[in-house]
């Protein structure tokens, strides 16, 4: 049957070498609304700072947050191998003060698409941060409990909605403060709890892929039964 240009056709371009992809799930891009950033359209963000995954995903960028003090070195490496926007953390847990601002700086002369600092980052901070780079500031909420609303006014630019099962609570209420800033959230592990998440208000949803060696051992096994 030829599709007319009406029909809700996608032409999709695949090859032998390129067939093993990290999908991320579909409900995702069916549902979420997406945020705009400098003209490209965000609804997919990959949760991982790993080069090789990074280049196999249809997600529709990166954030690169991870548990040690931030690098230049890594920032650096994730935005030259990435061919989608990477937001990258710059700290605010263990890293704290003028350093915080100083990678941000130095993430934006990079090529960041934005920055995302953790939890306990100062309004102060946030604050000094805006007056300092022209990328968003993606300030991750953990709890209904945090100040929300000084969030917004030191100057964030997206909030990161991490809060385990809390999470759609935790959107819902940020909608209720403030109906127009975006926000990125945790998915959750299935389906119903993505649609969930974007129900309660979230633009975006982080993908947690599988790593490196469960996508490996799944090949390996394949391997295996071949050779039986």
């Amino acid at each position: 049957m030829v599709m007319s240009m009406t029909d809700d056709f996608v032409p999709e371009i695949t090859s032998p070498l390129r067939q093993k992809m990290v999908l991320v799930p579909e409900i995702i891009h069916q549902k979420a609304s997406g945020i705009k950033v400098y003209g490209k359209l965000i609804k997919s963000l990959v949760f991982t700072t790993d080069v090789a995954l990074i280049k196999n995903t249809n997600a529709h960028a990166v954030l690169a947050v991870y548990p040690f003090t931030p690098q230049p070195v890594i920032t650096h490496a994730l935005i030259m191998a990435a061919d989608i926007p990477v937001f990258c953390g710059v700290g605010g847990g263990l890293t704290q003060g003028k350093r915080v601002i100083n990678l941000a700086l130095d993430a934006e002369f990079s090529g960041a698409m934005g920055v995302v600092v953790n939890a306990p980052t100062a309004n102060d901070i946030i604050k000094k941060m805006r007056a300092t780079i022209d990328i968003p500031i993606v300030v991750t909420i953990v709890s209904e409990k945090e100040d929300i609303k000084g969030r917004i006014e030191a100057g964030a630019t997206i909030l990161n909605v991490s809060g385990a099962q809390k999470t759609p609570d935790i959107v819902k209420k940020i909608k209720d403060i403030d109906p127009d800033i975006p926000i990125i959230a945790t998915g959750g592990p299935t389906e119903e709890t993505i649609l969930k998440t974007i129900e309660a208000g979230a633009n975006a949803i982080t993908y947690t892929p599988p790593t490196n060696a469960e996508i490996f051992s799944e090949i390996m096994e394949k391997y295996r039964k071949e050779r039986e």
